[in-house]
């Protein structure tokens, strides 16, 4: 009998940095708006790492004109999926697919940890039933 494995880690290989693969994601990719995410998603066609899902996030310099701002609202998002994103995980792997996720913030200003905690679990469970 195998037992999952839980990890709560967030690795270099998760995170969404291809160029070409961010291009083909907004381009060709689904939406859906979950207060205050704008997400963009699009299922991976050939497999890209082992990882089930790569996901980027973003905060808007208008909005935003402090690093230091983007960068918290950044680091709060990361956090709240790294934390829940063993269900949707799980979910693809049983269904062997990989998926590509962004994430933009469009609030004005920073909401705090609870509220994108609640908001990112509503994220994945919309991503999970859309899959």
């Amino acid at each position: 009998m195998r037992f999952a494995i839980k990890t709560y880690s967030f690795k270099k290989e998760e995170r969404l940095k291809s160029r070409k693969l961010i291009e083909t994601l907004f381009r060709e990719g689904k939406a859906f708006s979950v207060f205050p995410y704008r997400v963009i998603y699009m299922p991976v066609k050939e497999p890209v790492n082992k990882f089930p899902v790569q996901v980027g996030f973003s905060a808007a310099t208008r909005r935003f004109p402090h690093a230091v701002d983007r960068n918290r609202i950044k680091r709060l998002g990361r956090e709240a999926w790294r934390l829940q994103k063993q269900d949707l995980y799980d979910h693809l792997q049983s269904q062997s697919r990989q998926l590509a996720v962004f994430l933009i913030y469009t609030d004005k200003k920073i909401a705090d940890f609870s509220t994108l905690h609640d908001k990112i679990s509503v994220i994945l469970m919309k991503l999970k039933n859309s899959i």
